[in-house]
């Protein structure tokens, strides 16, 4: 890596998140710009690039030097065990599918996650950083550092019900082809007041922690796509949860009230 991307150990844990995805997600910008070619993952619309593995080294290369005795795992394979009780959850380039086709929504983000509970869907999470290169954005929030938009203090989700707000969700075409998945997902889906798709977790959870999108929703999330966003939405003074539908994980986010809507119509949808 360029010795001008090389960072400060002794910034604390929320600057150096935030120069982390800053740096990881320009780089796979400039990456994108001089040309990229993709290779599938377990569908045609889960790629992978030379830009998300390349920001995803940067990153690691990073945090061995700032934090050596911290942990690392990676959406493209890194894996590092821990030695301080602390893991970071690292997703290089949320949206490739958006990336790869020349969309702005896309982003880098991070989550510092304890290791009280490693192995479950929804483990503790201490901090997130979630990059919008296209859009300079930056949000940043956790346990110890105030929800924030390039420093901006933000006002958080609405508490409003769920038919009062826009609902941003993801389902592949596979899972509405199957009735576990699709009639969950739809039974919430309906009780929103508009739904939008855009293909990055990431970026809609960074826009509900400050009211842009009203609530999230979506099964089967891996820690990277969905602990950056967890941390920032609750640091705003949001609402997570997650329930087991039919054998599958859902996660919702934003107010209390629409969260509390979310999983309850989600639980309604059950097969014996």
């Amino acid at each position: 890596m360029t010795d001008d991307l090389a960072l400060d150990p002794s910034l604390d844990d929320a600057a150096l998140a935030g120069a982390l995805v800053r740096n990881a997600g320009g780089l796979a910008l400039r990456m994108r710009r001089e040309g990229l070619s993709a290779e599938r993952k377990t569908s045609v619309s889960d790629i992978v690039t030379a830009a998300d593995k390349a920001a995803e080294a940067y990153v690691v290369e990073q945090l061995r030097v700032c934090r050596p005795q911290d942990g690392v795992f990676g959406e493209e394979g890194a894996s590092v065990p821990s030695t301080s009780g602390r893991t970071w959850v690292i997703d290089p380039v949320d949206g490739t599918y958006n990336f790869f086709s020349g969309s702005r929504y896309w982003c880098s983000a991070i989550a510092l996650r304890g290791e009280a509970n490693p192995s479950e869907p929804d483990p503790d999470v201490q901090l997130g950083a979630i990059f919008q290169p296209q859009e300079d954005k930056l949000w940043l929030g956790g346990d110890s550092a105030p929800a924030t938009l390039n420093g901006e203090p933000l006002e958080g989700p609405t508490n409003a019900r769920l038919g009062l707000l826009g609902a941003a969700t993801s389902i592949q075409p596979k899972w509405l082809a199957q009735p576990l998945s699709a009639m969950p997902w739809h039974n919430a889906a309906v009780k929103a007041a508009s739904i939008r798709i855009l293909g990055s977790g990431s970026c809609d959870l960074a826009r509900v922690s400050e009211g842009e999108i009203g609530a999230w929703f979506q099964h089967s999330c891996p820690q990277w796509d969905w602990l950056p966003g967890k941390a920032i939405v609750r640091a705003a003074g949001g609402t997570t949860g997650t329930v087991e539908v039919n054998g599958l994980t859902w996660f919702a986010a934003g107010g209390e009230t629409a969260v509390g809507e979310i999983l309850e119509a989600l639980s309604e949808v059950h097969f014996g």
